[in-house]
């Protein structure tokens, strides 16, 4: 399975590289060769100077491959090469730039995107990069500057204590959709803050919980708090849970 896996990630790379506009592409370090993994897909970045090929030109260039779409939000194509889920994310240059030069505040979505951008560029596969701009941007990202740290730290720490102001909310109107909604937002933006603290990108979503742990810098008490505030078994409620959500955050901000 690993060879049908190889030829996938081949062609992709031969098909996006053979685009004028295109400088580099990489295949998300998520992405691995045991298909039965619950988890397992195909996700490719593809870094682009200028405007991309039209829809229609890049259908035609995955000819062949089922259940094609493309993404009208946001710079995505999804579809399947030989029963194999495959994933194409189209990033501009200009995108990354404004990490490596410090130019992220009031850029919302790119905020909101977080590190884990930068983490794929610095560990993916590299399948094509046409001048060696993939070789000398993971050589910039080690010097992130301190701009774009603290503008991810402070839009991080914004939307978390937002977060955790909306669970109160929620408990008192016993309301549980937006209750649930608001423990997802917290636990996200808590995530986010802890790795900007330690000055490590962002893995994968799916990985999280693993990599959560090897961090250097963690809260005192922040495993069995972590714990009894993303757990539904311990028989917490609502209004504990906001509590412990409340002293995690403070732990989690003492951190800078």
């Amino acid at each position: 399975m690993k060879v049908k896996v190889e030829k996938a990630a081949e062609r992709i790379g031969g098909i996006c590289s053979g685009w004028a506009e295109v400088e580099a592409v990489s295949l998300a370090e998520m992405s691995g060769d045991d298909v039965l993994d619950p988890y397992f897909s195909l996700s490719f970045d593809v870094f682009h100077a200028s405007s991309l090929p039209g829809l229609d030109e890049r259908r035609r260039a995955f000819e062949g491959v089922g259940a094609f779409e493309s993404s009208l939000v946001q710079a995505k194509d999804r579809f399947l090469l030989d029963g194999l889920p495959v994933r194409l994310e189209y990033k501009p240059l200009s995108a990354v730039e404004l990490f490596l030069d410090g130019s992220l505040a009031g850029r919302a979505s790119l905020l909101s995107a977080g590190t884990y951008p930068l983490h794929r560029l610095a560990h993916g596969l590299v399948l094509f990069d046409r001048g060696g701009w993939i070789s000398s941007t993971r050589a910039r990202c080690g010097e992130l500057p301190p701009g774009s740290w603290e503008a991810l730290r402070d839009h991080a720490a914004a939307r978390m204590e937002h977060s955790l102001a909306d669970i109160a909310a929620a408990a008192r109107r016993d309301d549980p959709y937006f209750y649930l909604e608001s423990i997802a937002g917290f636990a996200r933006q808590a995530i986010a803050l802890l790795f900007v603290a330690n000055r490590v990108f962002e893995p994968s979503h799916r990985s999280i919980e693993a990599k959560l742990r090897e961090l250097p810098r963690l809260p005192d008490d922040f495993g069995g708090r972590w714990e009894s505030f993303l757990r539904s078994d311990l028989g917490i409620s609502r209004e504990q849970r906001y509590e412990i959500g409340s002293l995690l955050a403070k732990s989690i901000l003492s951190l800078g």
